[in-house]
């Protein structure tokens, strides 16, 4: 196990399960995972390898000979007759049938119907009569000759949630861990690799468990397919529900009129809605309407009745054009269909998470770690429902006056999130709080923008805020503003920080200003960076170029380097040679397999004009990174070569493979000098 494992069950033991389980005991049963993690946090919730073992066969088999599978119904029935009652495990929703003025459950897989159930099942568990829970119950068969009666019998019927939690315990022990380990933790426990993310990437994904923390919390994200936008809202928890874009009623969201009976946000606390973009899609203009002022106003009305709910509002959905596109010809909601682009319901979006940020799902993105049982954590994400955080930025920083009373209370409520889910022990420093802060205003300004293209009376908004121990100032740019400042309109007054393209006509140009000294800072999730655009105009010229990076090592690495070679080989001058050396460390008892590959890409370049060699340095102090050249420019780089988060590099139709500026950066720097004789 890792050091953080250990820590993990040290601290949480038995409440948290290896996460590669699952798939060892899912076989072909259409289940969510916190159905199966609810099974393996039963017989799996340890470290012991032996237990383990038994333990997912346990569950296998339990699978195997109670979850219902549909082609299986049959069997099912009969087992039970044969029997007389038989545990199953199903997806079981309710009715009143007021006709006969009783309970009726309908099983999702069994296919049975209109099977009297009691009211004190129901008075225990209400969510039954929404669109449906999934359950472990003892279902029996005794047939008698009343007309009409149901041969069917549900003798009990448990959900499968975990019962209760002890958040004091929760909040105490997460005090043994630091930000990054808890971090991480959470990463794990919803199935990912840590390792794969960068911080910012981790916060993206965190953020799509706000609507689990936080009451009436609207999110919108729109990006990419194959990112897991939906996944957490239909696997990870029992308290929210995923439904198709288009299967939503008004009936079914909210209140059927001809029945009175409630709908979907009266018993979940999430309700995600799928498939949400497409310009084509038709929609209730109706229902808009009333999502609007339940979005506004926390409650929705009957006839001359209003009632109050707490649910969540998700929006999930792909988009049509690239980030740069939709920024030049239209705007970041271009995606939407036409009833829904509507800037009084966009308005009420308190964030606008960026779907083009989050990486597609790779396998090695998957985690075989430890991490909480998922109907665990979901169970606490619910208790800290209950808890307001909304005023706990207040402590060391004051918004912009010029920020709409709408914008903080957004800004507020995705803060408060993020702080139950990262720090719900309560301690959080000013330096954490800012990151939070500077995170949450993005998110907010994000959908601000797009309503003020999409509508002039929208008024200009400043999206700063003052810190009080200081009194600096520091004002918000969304990401979309520094890595395209051309296409954005920045009000801010600050100037990003970017690289801009160079001409292609920069190589002839012998300006000494476009060739000055400078220092360059790159952000995390950054797109449009390449060796070209980075390198290029401080090599041409050059016939002697030396690369000191004690991390050119690992495969992907080297492939880095040999990107390099590429690049020199694109501007180096017709009939000119370079000589490229390299300096470098090899991990210990490595050191032949880094020598290998150092080894095949001198051979391959061999007779292409760059004369290669390399040499290892293993000296304790050799740790810095940079260019340099016989021209007397030295690039000086923090993360070297290394600047570029993972991908797919195994797709041989991914962009990325080939384009540099397809991939997503990790934060660095670049600082240019020039040696003056």
């Amino acid at each position: 196990m890792t050091t953080l494992d250990e820590k993990i069950n040290k601290y949480f033991g038995g409440k948290v399960v290896r996460k590669d389980l699952t798939k060892l005991v899912k076989g072909n049963a259409i289940v969510p995972t916190y159905v199966l993690e609810y099974l393996l946090g039963q017989y799996c919730a340890t470290d012991d390898e032996d237990t383990i073992n038994q333990g997912v066969e346990t569950v296998k088999n339990i699978v195997i000979k109670h979850f219902v599978h549909r082609d299986e119904a049959q069997i099912i029935k009969s087992t039970v007759r044969e029997k007389g009652s038989h545990r199953i495990i199903d997806k079981i929703s309710v009715k009143l049938n007021d006709r006969l003025d009783q309970y009726e459950a309908s099983f999702a897989n069994l296919g049975l119907a209109k099977i009297p159930i009691s009211d004190a099942i129901i008075r225990s568990h209400k969510k039954l009569l929404s669109s449906g829970v999934w359950c472990i119950l003892t279902l029996a068969y005794f047939s008698n000759d009343e007309k009409d009666s149901s041969p069917w019998i549900i003798e009990n019927l448990k959900p499968i949630q975990v019962s209760n939690v002890e958040m004091d315990e929760y909040k105490e022990l997460r005090k043994n861990f630091t930000k990054e380990e808890w971090i991480d933790m959470l990463i794990q426990s919803i199935g990912l690799n840590p390792e794969e993310f960068t911080f910012r990437s981790k916060l993206l994904q965190l953020t799509r468990l706000v609507p689990f923390v936080e009451n009436n919390y609207n999110l919108i994200e729109l990006g990419p397919k194959g990112t897991g936008k939906s996944h957490i809202y239909s696997e990870m928890s029992p308290h929210g529900i995923l439904i198709s874009g288009g299967e939503v009623s008004k009936a079914k969201l909210f209140v059927n009129n001809s029945s009175g009976e409630i709908g979907l946000v009266g018993y979940w606390d999430v309700v995600a809605y799928d498939e949400f973009a497409g310009k084509t899609k038709k929609s209730d203009r109706g229902l808009v309407d009333i999502m609007k002022n339940y979005m506004a106003n926390k409650s929705f009305s009957r006839g001359t009745e209003v009632y109050g709910a707490s649910a969540s509002m998700v929006f999930v959905g792909n988009t049509d054009h690239s980030v740069p596109h939709m920024i030049k010809h239209s705007n970041l909601f271009d995606a939407l269909p036409k009833d829904y682009y509507d800037t009084a319901f966009l308005d009420r979006m308190h964030a606008y998470l960026p779907g083009w940020e989050v990486q597609k799902l790779r396998n090695e993105m998957f985690t075989s770690n430890y991490g909480f049982i998922v109907d665990y954590l979901a169970e606490v994400l619910k208790e800290l429902r209950k808890e307001d955080k909304t005023n706990e930025f207040s402590k060391y920083f004051t918004l912009s006056d010029s920020i709409t009373t709408r914008d903080k209370t957004s800004i507020a409520k995705t803060f408060a999130g993020l702080v139950k889910v990262i720090y719900p022990h309560g301690e959080v420093t000013e330096q954490e709080a800012k990151v939070i802060l500077d995170f949450s205003i993005e998110n907010r300004k994000r959908v601000k923008q797009q309503l003020q293209k999409m509508d002039e009376t929208f008024e200009e908004v400043d999206f700063s805020y003052t810190s009080k121990e200081d009194d600096k100032t520091v004002s918000i740019l969304t990401l979309e503003e520094k890595q395209y400042p051309s296409l954005s309109k920045v009000s801010t007054g600050r100037e990003p920080v970017i690289v801009k393209p160079i001409e292609t006509e920069a190589k002839e140009k012998k300006t000494e200003e476009l060739l000055s000294g400078k220092h360059l800072v790159i952000e995390e999730n950054s797109k449009g960076i390449s060796y070209q655009k980075l390198f290029a105009p401080y090599i041409n010229g050059a016939t002697k170029i030396t690369v000191l990076d004690p991390y050119v090592r690992q495969f992907y690495q080297v492939k880095n380097f040999m990107e390099f070679i590429q690049m020199l080989l694109k501007n180096k001058q017709e009939g000119e040679d370079i000589e490229l050396k390299l300096v470098t460390k090899c991990d210990e008892f490595r050191e032949l397999e880094t020598e290998e590959r150092l080894e095949q890409l001198k051979e391959s370049i061999d007779g292409s004009g760059i004369i290669f060699d390399f040499e290892f340095d293993q000296s304790q102090s050799f740790h810095a990174r940079s260019i340099e050249t016989d021209t007397g420019w030295k690039i000086s780089m923090d993360r070297g070569l290394d600047i570029f988060q993972p991908y797919d590099f195994k797709n041989p139709f991914n962009l990325a493979n080939n384009i540099q500026e397809e991939r997503l950066c990790k934060s660095f720097e670049v600082t240019y000098l020039k040696d003056v004789e």
